[in-house]
């Protein structure tokens, strides 16, 4: 029988039998909907996730934390010990220290007149803009002389910008960190949300002096980051930097640290971690509805050939060949499952999109899920009607008309 005989005649059956049909393509729809949901929003979060851990650490860099414990995958004591003498005693002791930045942090409410939003404020020094590699898009940042003299000077994130100026021009702008004054001298680069949700943006950095004295009125920092020369060993270096803060602590052998070290290499496995979950794990939950949805269209392709046994018996009486029956089957079955996964894309895509602007991932990557969500419909398509088309091609005609 010709070829497009046989896709006209499939055509016209799935229109004659269409809550049948849509039963079929539903299956496909939510199960290639869900896998490009899946697919598209990881791809994003990976994207993120390597970018913020690249910002972060880069290849040669570590974290000390105020506070024992674990800084990734347990719990920490919170500890109020550390100092800027701290660091700076490590990084006089430990030559692979290339430059280090300390910080301190709190959650202030922030005012412009009477605009006024709740910001991150965080507390460094001159050389914050190599180490954590956040320049400055307008303006300057703020010189080692306005740290030691604690200058009121601040430079804000976008969001920050946004809220208290609008489309207003905030160089030399004054605005109020509770209750003491500070002058703009700088907007700060984007850098949108961290693992956390955070918003990176709605932060404002000041110089660590005038943070401590003037807002918080300590002299503990709740942690540093040191970046190391590229040919150290990361191992010697943590153990050095142990010992040190050890005998600055006064912590015998028989207490636990009061600080935590965060390494490159450490980030670098929790990354590896949620790759593999992001890769694997979750559309294999996907995937497992697309099965689902090709279950339910070879259970209804079986019931269908059962009802149209006098339809195939008549055919195969007047000349149709096995191939012909077996085909027109598949051509039913492959049809109004990809119909439901090109449907299931679309709506995956806005899904997507939607849920990743919503975790500020930015745009998703379109075409490895669609490609992925086609082939996967047509694969479970073809798989869900072989056997059925095969029943149907092996119905001797006799029996089929009886």
């Amino acid at each position: 029988m010709n070829t497009m005989r046989l896709v006209t005649h499939s055509a016209g059956m799935m229109g004659r039998h269409k809550l049948r049909a849509g039963f079929m393509m539903i299956g496909s729809f939510i199960g290639v909907a869900a896998l490009t949901l899946v697919v598209s929003v990881g791809l994003a979060a990976e994207r993120k996730l390597l970018k913020l851990a690249h910002q972060m650490f880069g290849e040669s860099s570590l974290m000390i934390i105020d506070g024992g414990g674990h800084m990734m995958g347990g719990p920490r004591n919170p500890g109020t010990r550390l100092k800027i003498d701290d660091v700076d005693a490590i990084a006089k002791q430990v030559p692979e220290i290339e430059s280090w930045d300390p910080q301190q942090g709190l959650t202030a409410s922030v005012r412009r007149g009477d605009l006024a939003d709740t910001a991150q404020v965080l507390g460094e020094t001159e050389r914050s803009e190599h180490v954590w590699g956040r320049p400055a898009v307008q303006g300057a940042y703020f010189d080692d002389s306005a740290v030691r003299s604690s200058e009121r000077v601040a430079l804000i994130g976008q969001t920050v910008a946004t809220q208290l100026f609008g489309n207003e021009n905030p160089m030399g702008q004054e605005i109020q960190i509770g209750s003491v004054p500070f002058r703009v001298i700088g907007t700060l680069e984007p850098w949108g949300t961290d693992p956390h949700g955070m918003d990176r943006d709605n932060e404002i950095v000041v110089p660590i002096s005038t943070l401590m004295r003037r807002l918080t009125n300590v002299d503990t920092i709740t942690g540093a980051k040191l970046l190391i020369a590229p040919s150290a060993h990361e191992d010697q270096v943590v153990k050095s930097i142990e010992t040190i803060l050890r005998e600055r602590h006064g912590l015998t052998a028989d207490r636990p640290n009061d600080f935590s070290i965060l390494t490159a290499s450490e980030v670098r496995k929790v990354m590896n971690s949620i790759k593999r979950i992001l890769s694997l794990y979750l559309p294999m939950v996907a995937a497992i509805s697309l099965l689902a949805g090709g279950i339910v269209s070879a259970a209804l392709m079986v019931a269908s050939v059962n009802e149209r046994s006098a339809e195939i018996g008549l055919r195969r009486a007047v000349g149709a060949r096995s191939e012909d029956i077996r085909l027109q089957f598949l051509i039913e079955t492959a049809a109004t499952t990809l119909a439901g996964g090109v449907a299931g894309i679309l709506l995956g895509f806005v899904l997507a999109q939607m849920g990743a602007t919503k975790m500020h991932l930015g745009a998703v990557a379109p075409w490895s899920a669609a490609l992925l969500g086609i082939v996967s419909s047509i694969v479970v398509g073809v798989g869900a009607g072989l056997w059925p088309a095969q029943r149907a091609a092996r119905m001797s005609p006799v029996d089929a008309l009886r």
